[in-house]
């Protein structure tokens, strides 16, 4: 879509507690509760990550693809070992705020273990990204600090590069492959998106923090328009993936 003039639209500047720092915004202890269930379900998502990596490593074809894998794992650990620390640093006892996540969390992956090293493949890709962008838009919401440490942990770790490479290499050798990763990913998307509800259900401050009444809540017309934004990108990986949404 093109517009009548060339500038470029430019974001709205942060407001409510995005505006504010973690000190400011801690002083509200349903906001700090909120956000230590945040980053206890973030911490224990990517010490899960790094887990199903490994195990993953395990069905790699080649050397360098389980080399691939075990670096990727690597960063991951790094990723929980930054929210460990700052869960330490803002006074929460980093297994005590994992814990309330640990069921919901290995419920998922338990319903969503591959069969080979393909469909391992398309989850880490599929699976993980659809909980990023949920992340991502929740981090917007979120103190200046806390939202920084939340988008650096989810940067890619190389994941979506490999994947898509991979992926599109095996159905290229054999078209077949493609239909029943297609199946495989429609089922991840369902899984990963009952997941997030439940996990934002099963706690009070976080739902209350994403549906108004702290740190500028979404409204449910919004989430809902969430959900679509979510649905969108993972339409669009499916289709980096060679593969029908």
């Amino acid at each position: 879509m093109t517009t009548s003039d060339n500038t470029a639209e430019t974001p709205a500047a942060p407001t409510g507690v995005a505006a504010q720092d973690w000190a400011q915004a801690s002083v509200d202890p349903q906001y700090r509760a909120a956000v230590v269930d945040l980053l206890g379900a973030l911490a224990y998502g990517e010490l899960a990550a790094f887990e199903r990596l490994a195990e993953d490593a395990k069905l790699a074809p080649t050397l360098a693809d389980k080399a691939e894998l075990a670096k990727m794992a690597s960063a991951e650990f790094h990723h929980f070992e930054q929210l460990r620390n700052r869960l330490t640093e803002i006074g929460a006892e980093p297994a005590g705020a994992m814990e309330p996540f640990v069921a919901a969390l290995d419920g998922f992956h338990r319903q969503t273990a591959p069969s080979d090293w393909l469909e391992g493949l398309v989850k880490a890709y599929v699976g993980d990204s659809i909980a990023s962008d949920f992340y991502r838009e929740v981090a917007a919401r979120l103190d200046a600090d806390t939202r920084a440490l939340v988008l650096a942990v989810l940067d890619d770790t190389g994941h979506a590069s490999f994947a898509v490479e991979k992926v599109r290499g095996a159905i290229d050798a054999d078209p077949r492959v493609g239909g029943r990763l297609a199946l495989w990913a429609r089922r991840l998307m369902g899984e990963a998106l009952s997941q997030s509800q439940r996990v934002v259900a099963d706690r009070d401050a976080l739902s209350t923090m994403l549906v108004g009444g702290v740190a500028d809540g979404f409204d449910l017309a919004e989430v809902g328009r969430m959900f679509s934004r979510i649905t969108e990108a993972h339409t669009k990986r499916m289709a980096a993936l060679g593969l029908a949404a």
